[in-house]
């Protein structure tokens, strides 16, 4: 929770350690260490996969022993005066951070009832947030914002692994992966019952059992596999679109130049810091109305919700710069704040829930792999590039971002089906009849078809002819 919070004092710890290393060399280490890291975790997660040992509880339950060597590496870092073991540290916090990120949700997915698979879905990003925010406070210059105590800032990821390893080990594992991928009946059916209670768990065990079924002669796919598997073409694009944009919307930029905008808009120096705090506090707020609505309004207006109002706003910052307007000062500053509730409140979360819910269990994996590891490139894409955008673009460079939300906003809209209150064989069966209309395409010229909004669902109209009833699947 605290890796991505911390960056800035990780690199700020290097500096102050008693080595003749310039600040370009420590930028360029610390790029570098955010490359490896990249690297490293989907490398790691991926070797997880193809062993077959991607069972969800154990995997999280079992890599928070790398926490606490990241952790001590870190929190003895100033007393060696050996800034490697920061990058060491921040290497391994990175391994777990991309597996976590992964399996975590995919847990979640699997064991929830479909009434409140959304709800459980984004409950991640909540405490992600909860997490930005508490490394906010403790950063501050009061607390463990002083240059000596940044070892044990860095070394305070260890306190909620600590409280994960006392507790996640009584929890059951998956029950879907359970039957589906391990046969186990009497194992499922002892897990749905810790987990519904008094709720009769027949029909899921039976749901569950469907899809079992459709899978008996298919094989846990590896991650080339499923990006050649041409009947979930549009479920890997729309993972595919929705990872990307949900980095290549800005947020991380945003987040980058906060202190700047802040400051352009008269707020005091030192009081920047508390002002950055209080976006921590936003971020939670956004979290959680997306949390509490998303069974209500569905993961589509969430997601369309949040990517058009992270546009508008980026718009807005590009007319705040344009105009260098003294009023325009807190525009920008409303901006960012729009900027940040938008992002939390549906495309921080709803594209990790999307990714379970789009595919059956045989598939499940292999898309996380390729969703995060878009999604990471991406984060560490616009790291690199934004400030060379800003250079060459100037004031328009949010235009980029601005972009690139309405696009994604406009790809949901079109293409991704509601998938609120749906199994996932009831959501395969939904692509499935997609799959049917798109090959009745060899039948005619791809003239003669055109994207229509089918159902909240993107499908295809014929301009000339119509199909006959058979030619679709009921």
């Amino acid at each position: 929770i605290f890796w991505k919070s911390s960056s800035f004092s990780a690199l700020r710890l290097l500096t102050s350690c008693r080595f003749s290393l310039s600040l370009s060399t420590l930028v360029s280490f610390s790029r570098l260490l955010a490359t490896f890291g990249l690297l490293s975790e989907y490398s790691y997660l991926y070797i997880f996969y193809v062993s077959g040992y991607i069972f969800r509880k154990g995997t999280v339950v079992n890599t928070t022993v790398l926490v606490f060597m990241a952790g001590s590496l870190m929190g003895f870092s100033r007393i060696c005066g050996s800034p490697e073991m920061v990058i060491i540290g921040r290497f391994i916090t990175g391994i777990h951070s991309g597996i976590s990120l992964s399996v975590v949700p995919m847990y979640l997915g699997e064991i929830a009832p479909k009434n409140l698979r959304g709800f459980l879905g984004l409950v991640p990003s909540i405490f992600i947030g909860t997490g930005v925010f508490a490394a906010q406070i403790l950063g501050l210059h009061e607390l463990l914002g002083k240059e000596e105590y940044w070892p044990l800032f860095l070394s305070v990821v260890v306190v909620p692994t600590f409280i994960q390893l006392l507790l996640l080990p009584w929890f059951p594992e998956s029950p879907r992966y359970l039957l589906i991928e391990k046969n186990n009946v009497h194992a499922t059916i002892t897990a749905l019952k810790w987990y519904r209670a008094k709720c009769d768990i027949q029909a899921e065990i039976e749901e569950m059992q469907e899809e079992q079924r459709s899978l008996s002669s298919v094989e846990m796919l590896s991650v080339w596999s499923l990006l050649l598997d041409d009947s979930v073409r549009w479920q890997v694009l729309s993972v595919v679109v929705i990872n990307i944009g949900m980095q290549l919307s800005g947020i991380d930029a945003i987040w980058f130049y906060t202190n700047d905008i802040f400051k352009n808009a008269g707020i005091p120096v030192p009081e920047i810091q508390y002002t950055t705090a209080g976006t921590g506090v936003i971020e939670i707020i956004a979290g959680l109305i997306g949390c509490f609505t998303i069974e209500k309004v569905g993961r589509r207006h969430l997601m369309i919700g949040g990517f058009t109002m992270m546009g508008i706003c980026s718009a807005g910052i590009t007319l705040a710069l344009i105009l260098q307007l003294l009023f325009m000062r807190y525009v920008s500053v409303c901006c960012v704040v729009g900027i940040i509730a938008g992002f939390c409140i549906g495309p921080a979360g709803v594209p990790f829930l999307i990714t379970a819910e789009l595919f059956k269990q045989s598939h499940r994996p292999a898309a996380y792999i390729i969703g995060g590891s878009l999604n990471w490139l991406s984060n560490f894409t616009v790291g690199f590039v934004f400030p060379f955008l800003q250079m060459s673009a100037g004031s328009y460079c949010y235009l980029v971002f601005a972009t690139v939300c309405f696009s994604v906003a406009i790809y949901v809209y079109i293409v991704i089906p509601e998938t609120k209150n749906k199994t996932f064989m009831e959501i395969s069966r939904m692509f499935s009849k997609k799959e049917s209309i798109l090959e009745t395409q060899g039948l005619f010229h791809v003239d003669q078809l055109k994207l229509k909004k089918m159902n909240g669902y993107g499908g295809l109209e014929h301009t000339s002819l119509e199909f006959d009833s058979s030619s679709s699947v009921p």
